[in-house]
């Protein structure tokens, strides 16, 4: 476990040191917000482009393993739910804690981070992953936060997120590079060492722009966010957990880099959508903060269970 610690701790580490430049104010918020623009734009897109020209659909896509990951997710999506409504929540709000319960950093951390850890077999299944989220969950707090709003559904909420889905530079990146796969091309050399450049720089810069991001969150609302951040870190993976190796057959390894995705700290960009409709961005902010910093731990113990139950020898 200590291992895993130790392979894990370099990736927060830098989290750390975007966190102190940004506290610090040696980095100041716009700094951090172009930083985070170049890293959704450029290099994450362009490692995401190339992950995914490799690739092919049949290699990322499968049921069962769509159906587990769902399965999790909606499991604790339903209790944060609940929960909050118990509290008497409204329903917008509701569903904010529920994204926060189930979104992890995928993108900017769960991609650089995974295929490191557990190797470059863990892109396809950490792909499908960040697809899901985007597609399903993205669209389902945009439908479930307007209509509570409106008191009913309309064709223009479908008709912004599908433009939204359009724009959204990781799902291009993605349906690219797959396109280029399925064409049955590959990169040229210059193109390909272009890509591998670029997409070089996602890793460091992604994890310097959370560190950054993290510290102008609050800590209000503590507990709750510490609901949040269990749910999130641990309810979570558990929930997946059982639904990739009891409910459906999931390939031992593609299970354990779901389980591995779905103990990521709460997502950043759930913040973003909470600050854009105005419902509990502090309540977002805190959670973020909080699971970031103790899933130090936790993500290293998920990690350090699966190379032991799946066999895994990580690199």
């Amino acid at each position: 476990m200590l291992a895993i610690f130790l392979k894990t701790l370099p990736f927060f580490a830098l989290i750390g040191v975007g966190f102190l430049a940004a506290y610090r104010g040696f980095f100041t918020q716009s700094a951090t917000a172009y930083l985070t623009k170049f890293v959704f734009y450029f290099a994450l897109s362009a490692m995401l482009f190339r992950f995914a020209s490799t690739l092919s659909l049949g290699d990322i896509f499968d049921w069962n393993f769509i159906g587990a990951y769902l399965f999790g997710c909606f499991a604790i999506y339903a209790l944060a739910t609940v929960v909050a409504l118990i509290r008497k929540r409204p329903a917008s709000e509701a569903a904010i804690e529920a994204q926060c319960a189930v979104i992890g950093n995928t993108g900017f951390l769960g991609v650089p981070m995974l295929v490191v850890l557990m190797g470059p077999a863990a892109a396809g299944p950490v792909l499908m992953i960040l697809a899901t989220d985007l597609i399903v969950f993205s669209s389902l707090i945009v439908i479930i936060i307007t209509a509570s709003r409106d008191g009913r559904m309309s064709l223009t909420i479908f008709r912004s997120i599908a433009i939204g889905l359009v724009k959204n530079p990781m799902i291009v990146s993605m349906v690219a590079g797959l396109s280029v796969s399925a064409a049955g091309l590959s990169l040229p050399a210059p193109v390909d060492e272009f890509m591998a450049l670029l997409g070089a720089a996602a890793t460091p810069c992604a994890l310097f722009a959370i560190g950054a991001s993290l510290a102008g969150k609050s800590t209000e609302r503590a507990s709750v966010a510490l609901w949040l951040s269990f749910a999130k870190l641990i309810l979570h993976p558990a929930a997946v957990a059982i639904g990739a190796l009891i409910i459906f057959e999931v390939d031992p390894y593609a299970a354990a880099v779901m389980i591995a995705a779905s103990s990521l700290p709460v997502a950043g960009n759930i913040y973003m959508l909470a600050q854009h409709y105005n419902v509990a961005p502090q309540r977002v902010s805190a959670s973020i903060l909080m699971s970031t910093a103790i899933s130090i731990l936790t993500v290293s113990l998920v990690i350090g269970w699966l190379s032991q139950m799946a066999g895994l020898s990580l690199p």
